[in-house]
Formats: structure tokens, C-alpha cells, sequence
């Protein structure tokens, strides 16, 4: 007898939108947001499965630890299968298709403007259609090896990844996605199908539909395509991790015109920030680093900065911080700068129309962000990675105050618990 697929319909009463949340009985969580008046779609499927996940067990069982670069190696293998290559398969579609491996997830995606149905299909296929042979497995590593050596030739991974070097000690994070050309020599057909059969249950997963689709199109592609999965106990193991940064600077020599820094705020990262916290902490870096803060002015009128400069909230499982960066030709200066700032404005406290301009900002930008289909399907997965919602969220922004940003503050970007990351042409001094 087939199981009823549970349909629950999500309302926001502030952006007039309606999307749905399907608990299919295959095991795996569906999201579906209509956009009237849309001609293009987009879809993507994610498993809460990424380069930090090398040690862990099933149900209980022994501990399984992997090379590192197995997440990202999997990714590239799942493509292909006895019959070719998926990218063949919607070249044929005219779907425009990509994947991605970040710390915590490996997502699949498309984009389209006709054949959605044909292209769901051929994704809800290879995703589940795992095939690796000894052959096919030796094949990528050539591959996936100059991949590696092209990221270590650029100076914004090597900035970042440097910084993370300096901030963790234990944690994988610090690690490069890809991993080595050592560690991926170390991957076996047998590896990948333990990974692939440990994460890639539809019971970890889920899939966002986007644009021109409607609940009962994609429900019902998902009836036809996807195998039900016995649900299973995932646990990944981390070492313990010191509050405290490894060091407070790092520098890199790179043949870079103009130096590029990455200064990260090492934060606890006991469980992830619910909806409310995100938005309180979104709004807080606005007032700090948006181009329309007193800071960024500063630091521009100083010469300290450009238009690179930028700032992000950095999370996932066992890790979060807090990072600014971009091109400085005095980056210890700019550094120093952004920790006098932040230290000003936990002595002194917040500006209360600094705050009312960035909340309306962190506001702007969500809304805008729900004119595009690939943004609303990236966020509404990304939202569900951590337990959380962008509907919630999106009324977590709307309704924060001044208090609850002032006591976001107090709890994080603490000024002794930061690294600087450098990379700057050797041969040059540039206030560094």
C-alpha cells in the first residue's frame, strides 16, 4: 500500500508568498516555492554530507574514518554512470547544470526554462545511481589532483585557507575541501560506496524546486523517481576544539599586485544559531562592515580599503567565525583598525539609527533576494541544513530590536581571539 505524501503549505504574511514543505515517504524532505509569472526553474538537491565529514559511524556502529577530499571526489564521480555522463543528459534537456562540496554539504543543481520535468528526472536518477570502479575511481584522481594545484596557485583560497590553518587546531575545517593529492591517492570504489551509502539517504537530504513548478509537478516526478530509504542514525565525530586561536598572524608571499587579508573572529560553535541569533547577527554586521558604516568609511578615507572589502557569518557543524577581508596595501593597519572599532562599540555601545539603517538593509536584501529563483531554492535548503527556516527568519529580521543586537555583541567578535591572514608579494613591503 503507498504511503500519503504529507504537503504542508508555508505563508508569509510579509512577502504575500506561499512555498510548500513535502514529506515524501521516500524518506526525503521536498520544498517547493511556485513563483506566478516565472518562465525559468531551478532545483537542487543537498546532503548534509562535506569535506569535515571524515569520521563517523552508522547507527552505532564502528567508527569509519576516510581520506580527506572523499566528499568533493564523490561529487565529481556521482555524474557518471555505466550509460554516460549526466551533464550529456541535459545537454539534451538544454538545462544548465552544476554541483557543488562545501565544509558541510555536497549539492546538485539545474536551471532551466523548458523540459523542468525531464530535467528533475535526470536529476533524482544520478543521484541515486551510484557507480564507481577501480578504473573509473584512478581515472578522476589525475583530475581532482591539478583541480587541487590550480586552488593552491590562487591567493584568496590560500588567504582563507591560511587563516583557517591559524585559527583551528583540531577541527577539519582547516582543511582543504578538495584534500591532497595525497589523501585522495587513498580513495577506493569501496570508500566512496561507504560514503555514498552512509550519507546520501534520502532521509539526509533535501530537495528545493524553484520558478515555473507547482507542488503536484514535482510530487509527482518525485512518486516516479526516488526509492524509499530505510532511515539510519548518522553521527560524525570531531576532536575537541580549543576556544582559542592556533596564532594571530599568517602570512603568505604571492605574486599579487595589491595584498589581500582575511581577518577571522574564532567563535564557540556549540550548536547553530537559530533563526533569531542569525538575524541578530546579520544585522550587527551590517551596522559593522557595510559600505554605509562608519568603519568602512573610515578605512576607505584612510586608504586602508576598497571596494573588495567584504564580511561574513562562517558556520557549520563544530566550527563558526566571523570573517572580514579584501585587497589592503596596509592590511595589519586595516586589521587593527576593525579591532578598535569593534572594541568601541562594546565599550560604548551601539548606534540606534546605524541599527534602524542595517535592519532595513538585512531586511531589503532577503525580499530581493526572493526575486530570483536560484537564491529562493539556495536559501530555503541552505535554511533547512541547520534546522532552520527563511520564513522565520525573515520575521526574525523584520521584528529584531536594538537590545537583542546589543547583546549579540557582547557574546561574540571577541578582539583576542582573531587571526590575520596575509598573502602579498614578497618582494615588496606594504605596511605589513
Amino acid at each position: 500500500m503507498k504511503r500519503a505524501v504529507n504537503i504542508t503549505e508555508i505563508k508569509s504574511a510579509r512577502t504575500a508568498d506561499s512555498y510548500y514543505k513535502i514529506d515524501h515517504p521516500s524518506g526525503l524532505t521536498v520544498f517547493v516555492y511556485p513563483k506566478e509569472g516565472y518562465k525559468s526553474s531551478y532545483a537542487i538537491i543537498g546532503t548534509r554530507y562535506g569535506s569535515v565529514n571524515t569520521c563517523f559511524s552508522l547507527d552505532g556502529g564502528e567508527k569509519i574514518t576516510v581520506p580527506d577530499g572523499i566528499a568533493h571526489y564523490l561529487e565529481h564521480k556521482l555524474f557518471e554512470s555505466e550509460d554516460g555522463d549526466a551533464f550529456a543528459r541535459y545537454a539534451e534537456t538544454g538545462a544548465s547544470a552544476n554541483a557543488y562540496t562545501s565544509f558541510e554539504k555536497t549539492c546538485y543543481l539545474f536551471s532551466c526554462t523548458d523540459r523542468f520535468d525531464d530535467s528533475l528526472q535526470i536529476l533524482l536518477d544520478f543521484v541515486q545511481s551510484p557507480y564507481f570502479t577501480a578504473e573509473t575511481v584512478a581515472k578522476e584522481q589525475g583530475i581532482i589532483g591539478q583541480e587541487i594545484k590550480m586552488y593552491d596557485d590562487s591567493p584568496d583560497w590560500r588567504v582563507m585557507f591560511n587563516m583557517l590553518e591559524s585559527m583551528y587546531h583540531n577541527h577539519p575545517v582547516k582543511i582543504d575541501i578538495a584534500g591532497t593529492v595525497e589523501s585522495i591517492a587513498e580513495i577506493t570504489a569501496e570508500k566512496l560506496y561507504d560514503c555514498y551509502n552512509t550519507f546520501y539517504n534520502l532521509n539526509n537530504m533535501v530537495l528545493c524546486a524553484a520558478g515555473n513548478v507547482t507542488v503536484e509537478q514535482v510530487t509527482a516526478i518525485c512518486d516516479k523517481m526516488l526509492k524509499p530509504c530505510e532511515k539510519h542514525t548518522i553521527e560524525s565525530f570531531f576532536e575537541d576544539e580549543p576556544y582559542e586561536i592556533v596564532k594571530p598572524y599568517v602570512e603568505q608571499s604571492f605574486p599579487v599586485s595589491v595584498p589581500i587579508f582575511n581577518l577571522g573572529f574564532k567563535e564557540r560553535a556549540d550548536r547553530p544559531l537559530n533563526e533569531r541569533e542569525l538575524a541578530q547577527t546579520d544585522i550587527l554586521l551590517e551596522m559593522i562592515g557595510s559600505s554605509t558604516s562608519e568603519l568602512y568609511q573610515q578605512m576607505m578615507d584612510d586608504g586602508l580599503i576598497n571596494s573588495s572589502f567584504t564580511f561574513e557569518l562562517f558556520e557549520g557543524p563544530g566550527y563558526r567565525a566571523v570573517i572580514f577581508g579584501g585587497e589592503s596595501r596596509a592590511p595589519r593597519q586595516a586589521a587593527e583598525a576593525i579591532k578598535q572599532y569593534i572594541s568601541r562599540l562594546k565599550s560604548e555601545g551601539l548606534d540606534r539609527e546605524d541599527f534602524e539603517t542595517a535592519k532595513k538593509a538585512v531586511y531589503g536584501d532577503v525580499i530581493s533576494s526572493l526575486n530570483s529563483v536560484s537564491s529562493i531554492a539556495n536559501m530555503v535548503s541552505g535554511f533547512w541544513f541547520n534546522g532552520n527556516d527563511i520564513a522565520a527568519y525573515t520575521d526574525a529580521v523584520a521584528e529584531a530590536d536594538f537590545d537583542g543586537v546589543q547583546k549579540r555583541l557582547a557574546d561574540m567578535l571577541d578582539v583576542g581571539n582573531c587571526t590575520l591572514s596575509v598573502v602579498k608579494n614578497g618582494e615588496e613591503q606594504h605596511g605589513v
